[in-house]
């Protein structure tokens, strides 16, 4: 599959996008997604989904190590991890 295509024509997103994933799974994102204008949101985990994960994890003293995990603050860490129910 990767043989048929011109990885050199194309646009520089889909070339982009094929140096980071890869001929055949650019193909698969382009062919489900193409034509729909995308958003990709800053935080990889969901803050409402991350809130009960963190309220189990936290410590008192991980904030940091947490914060760097969730992609949140330590802030909003430690916020989260005082207000369990």
């Amino acid at each position: 599959m990767d043989d048929k295509v011109d990885v050199e024509s194309l646009h520089y997103f889909y070339r982009g996008l094929s140096e980071i994933v890869g001929v055949e799974a650019m193909l698969k994102i382009y062919n489900h997604y193409k034509g729909t204008q995308i958003s990709v949101p800053l935080h990889l985990y969901d803050r409402n989904l991350s809130k009960e994960k963190i309220r189990v994890q936290y410590d008192g003293t991980n904030a940091r190590e947490l914060s760097h995990k969730y992609g949140y603050s330590q802030r909003w860490i430690r916020e989260v991890g005082r207000n369990k129910l």
